[in-house]
């Protein structure tokens, strides 16, 4: 774990976790095997992010097993027909709710930068404006699926735009890695997801973001085809 860091950082980087993934079982129409694969996967993340096994910087970087086990997940769910038949039973609305995650993210960010473990860019001090997807999730939530006041061409454009966000920072997230192939942040890498419970940042909490956001693209361009 880090050292010198203020316990509430890591205990509501937790809470925060947990909730994400509480939101999507839910989702899920409380599906035990999704529940059950998640926390497996989190259990391992966490117990190699402890272990420091991720601190090896050296190429191939030992931290691409936190990043790409849950991405080839989302290509097969999204190719394949089982995986097809799960996604077309989510619920869009929790999927949405789910967004306002992304504030307390934002903050245990924020305080990562003030105890000197990520760089300032990964904050909305920086080149983080990933925050403004969790503001406005709540508002999306009740005005786009329990009023139903706003269309589904403005729900596709929410989805679209907090999309980019997200992949805006993972990718400056990843170049500022102390890997080779680093680019920013030379001064302050960022090291804090290496241990944990940070790792589950970008092997837990980030998938469940960009899934949600992808199955909800899928659905409201479909739903536009119809009404067309």
């Amino acid at each position: 774990m880090l050292e010198n860091l203020a316990p509430y950082i890591s205990i509501i980087f937790i809470i925060t976790t947990c909730i994400s993934v509480f939101l999507f079982y839910i989702a899920s129409h409380s599906s035990k095997r999704v529940l059950f694969l998640i926390i497996v996967w989190a259990s391992i993340q966490g117990i190699l992010g402890y272990s420091s096994f991720y601190l090896d910087t050296s190429l191939p970087p030992r931290f691409s097993l936190a990043i790409i086990p849950p991405l080839l997940l989302v290509a097969i769910l999204f190719f394949t027909k089982k995986g097809e038949t799960f996604i077309g039973q989510l619920d869009i609305k929790i999927l949405t709710i789910l967004h306002t995650i992304r504030i307390p993210v934002e903050l245990v960010l924020y305080w990562l930068f003030l105890h000197k473990s990520i760089p300032e860019l990964m904050t909305f001090s920086g080149r983080n404006f990933d925050i403004l997807a969790g503001i406005t999730a709540p508002f999306v939530y009740y005005f786009g699926y329990i009023h139903k006041i706003l269309s589904p061409k403005f729900l596709l454009g929410w989805n679209l735009i907090c999309l980019s966000l997200l992949l805006f920072i993972v990718i400056n997230a990843i170049l500022s890695f102390p890997f080779q192939f680093q680019q920013f942040a030379f001064d302050q890498p960022n090291v804090a997801l290496f241990y944990f419970p940070f790792v589950w940042l970008a092997s837990v909490v980030v998938p469940i973001v960009l899934f949600s956001h992808l199955v909800s693209i899928q659905y409201l361009s479909k739903q536009l085809k119809i009404l067309k």
